[in-house]
């Protein structure tokens, strides 16, 4: 039957903000001072309109941050104490700000030495238990801020974002207490932050799943400790256990596979901060189809799909979305051993782009007054703009299933009144698909230099034959794959 796809171009139009764009996500602070690091985050700002940064583990033993300090190299274990040290926050935070880019600041987790606590997550055993002395970790917090205003200014530092922990309800991995005890750390270090200045953003509870934010915020009011603005995290594959999220949609999609979990979680989040009377900020600063570390699937097109899926869903119920995450760089459970090996970032360990990297693109080329769409179904569908730029239309189409080989679907479009052109952008599986193209070199594990070239000269977003679409009359005809993604620029 095909895809009928009918945006009302002539309706008035509402605002979209591009909430997919601001937040890029880096898997831990210690990466910002590398120098690819910083090259992957110049194109994240030019191509996707990045602007803050946010990456966990701000307090890594790989930071430092709490250390003996080298002018007592002579003394012994016994007579030694350790102090804060912000040289290499201060070499990150500074990659971040000569790039004309903002830093989320997430105070975690417990440097080493200030828990008893045996918890601990990734290869670099990061401490995550609960500080023994909530007092010495308010100084220590306290402290850290106090040091980047007198180094940055104070209206620097009020314009980054602050963000308790992370994903705290996941314990026994990032966080060795309860939830009664995160609330205390909660308290503790809201105090710290606004100690130093009332007007900083300090925000959380950054749980996984959607998961206690009644409870939060009903401690928060109790405690007055609210926060300046909400964060939450949500992946599809959050289905596979048994999550305690808020959730409006149907009871058949909080089910594992369903591809509309994620959307019925961010609908039932912001259903409870409404019946909250919650009015800050909502951050979804970690979402995405599957959490899992490596999943062969992202080789497909099927997370493109998903984000485009997603975004023509929900992007309007919140502020920022960040998708996990902007690149390879990353080792929370090891260093991968391919230039491509089903990771979560949109672009590989040599920068090359993904087709999640040109998902974002292609919403990033929308404009900001959207128009309604009717046509599609449940899992095909679009957003469509209107403006000075011209006309857009974000197509997608999602698989029932992600196992099983792409179909073809034909998809027809109603256009404006004296288009004057079309030009037709999709992600396939060989269209602007780089990992195709390395499959076909015979997928090198490490790409020689020539090899990396030639992939960098294909690796960029490029439309489709002006002979794939056809005009008649005031209609559009093209083919699709699902899953897939296009987007229609016309003029």
């Amino acid at each position: 039957m095909g895809i009928r796809i009918s945006p009302k171009w002539y309706q008035a139009g509402t605002t979209l903000r591009h909430t997919w764009a601001p937040l890029g996500n880096v898997d831990q602070f210690r990466w910002l001072g590398r120098a690819d690091m910083q090259r992957q985050l110049v194109m994240a700002r030019d191509e996707l309109g990045v602007r803050h940064v946010r990456a966990v583990a701000m307090y890594s033993p790989d930071t430092y941050v709490w250390d003996f300090d080298l002018a007592d190299w002579r003394l012994g274990p016994e007579e030694k104490s350790k102090q804060a040290n912000w040289q290499l926050i201060d070499l990150s935070i500074e990659a971040l700000l000569e790039l004309g880019l903002k830093p989320i600041y997430t105070t975690c987790f417990t440097p080493i030495g200030m828990t008893d606590d045996p918890t601990v997550c990734w290869p670099d055993n990061n401490r995550t238990g609960m500080p023994r002395d909530l007092d010495q970790w308010k100084a220590f917090v306290t402290g850290g801020i106090r040091h980047h205003i007198d180094r940055y200014g104070l209206d620097e530092v009020r314009s980054w974002y602050f963000e308790c922990w992370n994903e705290p309800n996941l314990k026994g991995c990032f966080f060795g207490g309860t939830k009664e005890d995160f609330f205390q750390l909660w308290s503790a270090t809201w105090h710290a932050v606004k100690s130093v200045d009332p007007e900083l953003r300090f925000g959380g509870p950054s749980t996984a799943r959607g998961e206690w934010i009644p409870d939060f915020l009903e401690f928060t009011a109790k405690d007055g400790t609210q926060p300046d603005y909400l964060v939450t995290h949500i992946y599809n594959k959050d289905s596979e256990g048994e999550p305690l999220s808020p959730f409006d949609g149907s009871a058949a999609d909080r089910v594992k596979d369903s591809p509309h979990f994620a959307t019925g979680v961010i609908r039932g989040v912001k259903r409870v901060l409404a019946e909250a009377g919650f009015t800050g900020e909502v951050h979804w600063n970690e979402w995405g189809r599957s959490w899992f570390p490596m999943d062969l699937s992202r080789h497909t097109t099927l997370d493109a799909a998903y984000i485009a899926k997603t975004m023509a869903e929900v992007s309007r119920e919140a502020d920022y979305f960040g998708y996990w995450c902007l690149s390879d760089i990353y080792n929370q459970i090891g260093l991968q051993s391919s230039e491509f090996q089903g990771h979560y970032g949109k672009l590989s360990l040599h920068g090359l782009r993904k087709q999640t990297w040109f998902a974002h693109q292609l919403l990033e080329r929308l404009g900001t007054e959207e128009v309604p769409v009717e046509g599609g179904n449940a899992l095909a569908g679009g957003i469509a703009t209107k403006g000075p730029e011209g006309h857009r239309l974000l197509l997608y189409a999602y698989p029932e299933s992600g196992d099983g080989d792409p179909t073809t679907e034909s998809v027809s479009v109603d256009l404006p009144d004296g288009c004057d052109a079309v030009t037709l952008y999709r992600l396939g599986a060989e269209e602007n698909n780089v990992i195709a193209t390395w499959t076909a070199m015979g997928s090198p594990a490490y790409p020689t230099p020539a090899q990396l070239t030639e992939l960098r000269q294909g690796n960029i977003l490029t439309p489709a034959p002006v002979a794939d679409i056809r005009i008649e009359g005031f209609t559009a005809h093209f083919n699709l794959e699902r899953p897939g993604v296009a987007l229609l620029e016309i003029t």
